[in-house]
């Protein structure tokens, strides 16, 4: 008997109307999607900017967010697919070794963050016409909270599963066939990004580091891949390149350079800085 353990046993199916399903992982990612658009909805009239500005903002971190997820995925865990079946990396099914459908299973974080860096480089030269740390250090905000009910939807999924905890502590994922209890690592995770969220709006509301051109934007990178850092330490290893490298897992290695980044962005010696208007 697991006494401290709870047993995991949804279908991950929210909504069942049968000729329709909405699971709980793609109800996560909209809501997600929505909050974030209030919560930059609230910043931009706080700044001064447009309701065109933010539609626009919406529909590249849409794109980016899902672009660059997908491709993270198979760039870092899956690169064989490239070769095997790249089709299958924007499509809900796959051909090799045989026709099935799969949905969209397989997402990077890490992915995500470079697309949406990349798009929000786009945003500020084509809309926006500010320097692009400077809607990295909004955007954030969003993005952190919008972490927090992805791995929720994993959770529900029962995917990114924790370590077993050879305790009766844990969960026990029924779906999985399992009968012992894991490290929810993705309630971890998620508990983690809120605090984040939590400091980055302290940041952004009762301070002036608003005015500093990436200094929210540096704690960003600091605080969530630390978290993701530490999270990996419960995770069952997703494969990766962490066999050739060893010490530390794929995610891990990953999550460094963000870390490093972030603290160029907070200590370098010259930051440039812009007034709110």
């Amino acid at each position: 008997m697991h006494f401290l353990s709870i047993t995991w046993d949804p279908d991950g199916v929210f909504l069942d109307l049968g000729f329709f399903q909405l699971r709980y992982y793609s109800l996560m990612f909209v809501v997600a999607f929505l909050l974030g658009w209030f919560i930059m909805k609230k910043i931009y009239k706080n700044e001064g900017q447009s309701n065109e500005a933010l539609d626009s903002l919406f529909i590249y971190t849409v794109l980016a967010t899902l672009i660059g997820a997908r491709l993270g995925h198979f760039i870092f865990y899956e690169p064989h697919v490239f070769l095997e079946d790249p089709l299958s990396i924007f499509l809900p099914f796959e051909f090799s070794p045989k026709f099935r459908l799969t949905g969209f299973r397989g997402l990077a974080s890490h992915g995500a963050a470079i697309g949406i860096i990349i798009a929000m480089y786009l945003y500020s030269k084509k809309v926006i016409k500010k320097p692009i740390l400077w809607i990295l250090d909004r955007i954030v905000l969003p993005i952190t909270i919008g972490g927090v009910f992805v791995r929720l939807g994993n959770f529900f999924n029962s995917e990114i599963i924790g370590k077993p905890t050879n305790s009766d502590y844990g969960v026990i994922f029924k779906q999985l066939g399992e009968s012992f209890p894991r490290h929810p690592a993705q309630l971890y995770e998620a508990f983690g990004y809120v605090f984040v969220f939590i400091a980055l709006w302290f940041i952004y509301w009762k301070t002036d580091k608003k005015d500093k051109l990436g200094y929210i934007f540096g704690v960003f990178l600091i605080l969530l891949w630390a978290v993701r850092f530490i999270a990996e330490f419960y995770k069952k290893s997703q494969g990766g390149f962490e066999s050739a490298l060893g010490l530390l897992s794929t995610g891990q290695w990953l999550s460094i350079p963000f870390i490093l980044v972030g603290f160029y962005f907070i200590f370098r010696p010259s930051p440039s800085s812009i007034k709110t208007q």
